[in-house]
């Protein structure tokens, strides 16, 4: 199955070249393993028009299957990414995000302090990661099995949901 996904950072540093971005790379990398054609790594400040608009023209035009985001999810006044994914987003994924901070708290306890959130635009899931790159690896370490069929099924061709999906088009 061919998946297209987009790789966001939001990094105000990364932005403006103070931080060399090493998730972006990482993410990419990590998602072309499992088969997914890349658009980007994007860098973005920690500024949520910015994170909007970019999430917005990813789903909207360039119609990709997942964004997956990295960094701007922590506590911190700045940290606005999850605010940023709910002003686009039209359905929310809980369980995604619940996910990655149950088995990021396996590893660091502290993966509980990520606000990030997932959900679906149209048919494009987005999901937020934290912005370091361990957390990076982890996180792909956990969705990598998932996003395949979540994907199939928000495209709305998974064969076990089909005759529901058609049934639903049609009502």
């Amino acid at each position: 199955m061919n998946i297209r996904a987009g790789v966001v950072i939001v990094s105000d540093k990364g932005y403006a070249g103070e931080r060399a971005d090493a998730s972006g790379p990482l993410l990419a990398e990590l998602l072309q393993r499992i088969g997914a054609e890349v658009i980007g790594p994007t860098i973005v400040p920690d500024e949520p028009e910015q994170i909007e608009a970019v999430l917005i023209h990813l789903a909207d035009v360039e119609h990709v299957d997942v964004v997956l985001t990295s960094g701007g999810t922590g506590p911190t006044p700045r940290d606005q990414t999850p605010e940023a994914t709910l002003a686009v987003i039209e359905r929310q994924m809980p369980g995604l995000a619940e996910v990655l901070r149950f088995e990021g708290y396996r590893k660091t306890p502290l993966a509980v302090i990520s606000r990030g959130v997932a959900g679906i635009r149209g048919r494009t899931i987005i999901v937020n990661l934290p912005g370091s790159p361990k957390a990076v690896r982890e996180g792909m370490e956990t969705l990598a099995p998932i996003l395949p069929h979540a994907v199939r099924m928000v495209r709305g061709v998974d064969t076990t949901h089909e005759e529901e999906t058609s049934h639903h088009a049609h009502a």
